[in-house]
């Protein structure tokens, strides 16, 4: 399928399935990518709704989702309110499934730094000072990509949920959306990674990336 002007992209790796991962740079050097950033790591829960560039491979809504759409539109949308069948009618060409949003209208969403993603998930490592990875919209084809480092005394300590949300705004953001973190949050351009993983300067193995290639 031919993307959507000005979109970006997002492969599953080579092949879709739980726990198949492969580091952000060499997916993205897969792919012709110039930037990108991790993803959701769709493969740790089988769960979401998952949409890559217009094909559908999970529909189990549970969660916050974002949806970028053909007309460039990115919405933050309640995966259990609709079906993957249905955000492809309605012009939708990916998807990401972690969350939380972070902005509503440009303000701090309510609750954030309480929020739970998943059950399995190990929920207290995404509250506190942690390395997170998020995607903020200005406007029409107007987005901003954030990745903090942390956990490495020195360094970085991370930034909280609600410190991201404040970055998100002071760039500009009204709407924002947290993806996977830690040890996956993870920058990539020109051929190289430009941030510092957990202060090891090693990448986590993910299932999927957000990119934009020439």
């Amino acid at each position: 399928m031919t993307p959507p002007p000005s979109s970006p992209r997002s492969p599953t790796n080579n092949s879709f399935g739980g726990n198949i991962t492969e580091t952000t740079s060499a997916i993205a050097e897969d792919n012709n990518a110039v930037f990108a950033i991790n993803g959701d790591y769709y493969g740790f829960r089988d769960t979401g709704i998952v949409i890559r560039n217009g094909v559908v491979f999970r529909d189990e809504g549970a969660r916050q989702g974002l949806a970028f759409y053909r007309d460039g539109t990115v919405k933050v949308y309640d995966e259990t309110a609709t079906t993957a069948g249905q955000l492809m009618a309605d012009g939708v060409w990916n998807t990401l499934s972690f969350g939380p949003s972070l902005l509503d209208d440009g303000g701090t969403a309510d609750g954030i730094g309480d929020v739970e993603v998943d059950t399995n998930f190990g929920n207290h490592s995404i509250q506190g000072e942690q390395p997170r990875t998020a995607v903020g919209i200005i406007d029409g084809n107007h987005l901003v990509f954030v990745v903090v480092d942390g956990r490495s005394p020195g360094y970085s300590s991370g930034v909280t949920m609600t410190g991201l949300a404040q970055i998100m705004q002071d760039l500009g953001a009204t709407t924002a959306y947290n993806v996977d973190g830690g040890g996956s949050s993870t920058t990539y351009f020109n051929g190289e990674l430009v941030n510092n993983p957990l202060g090891e300067n090693k990448e986590r193995g993910t299932s999927d990336i957000l990119y934009i290639a020439q």
